[in-house]
């Protein structure tokens, strides 16, 4: 599975990448060295669990090089402001309780749904995005589908 990101969000993850198969990785081998050292691994509880960080770190190395391999990489920046995108805020209404929230599309690494800043891979991002002020879109979800009108882009 692909994620949508910024050049900031990939670069973020390339530093988290480097840190752990550097620094991480480097702590963690020396725990195990130590641990080691405490005698019989089959009862070492400090050797176990620093193998098993190891491997948690290796398999968060394996999840960055994936997600980094297969993003798509979406500048905010240059897209047309008329319509819902990366990094757009709008005020929008859910038609079926007449309820307004300002909403802010956002890539699946800043998300914050208290301060409304929505995924534009969730159900109601995807309905959003690439539409204009003024457009009632329905939105599939898990619990059934809802309509939202975009009241206004900002």
């Amino acid at each position: 599975m692909s994620h949508t990101l910024t050049e900031e969000n990939i670069k973020k993850l390339q530093e988290e990448l480097e840190y752990r198969m550097t620094v991480k990785r480097a702590e963690i081998a020396r725990e195990k060295l130590i641990a080691a050292e405490h005698g019989d691994r089959s009862e070492n509880a400090e050797y176990k669990e620093a193998c098993e960080r190891y491997t948690a770190n290796d398999n968060r190395i394996q999840e960055l090089l994936n997600i980094i391999s297969t993003a798509i990489v979406v500048d905010g920046s240059s897209q047309d402001k008329s319509v819902l995108g990366i990094n757009s805020r709008a005020r929008i209404r859910f038609v079926d309780d007449d309820d307004e929230t300002v909403i802010t599309l956002v890539t699946t690494m800043d998300i914050d749904p208290a301060k409304m800043r929505i995924s534009i891979e969730s159900d109601l991002g995807k309905a959003l995005t690439g539409k204009k002020a003024g457009a009632v879109v329905e939105v599939d979800a898990p619990s059934g589908k809802y309509p939202v009108e975009i009241l206004e882009i900002l």
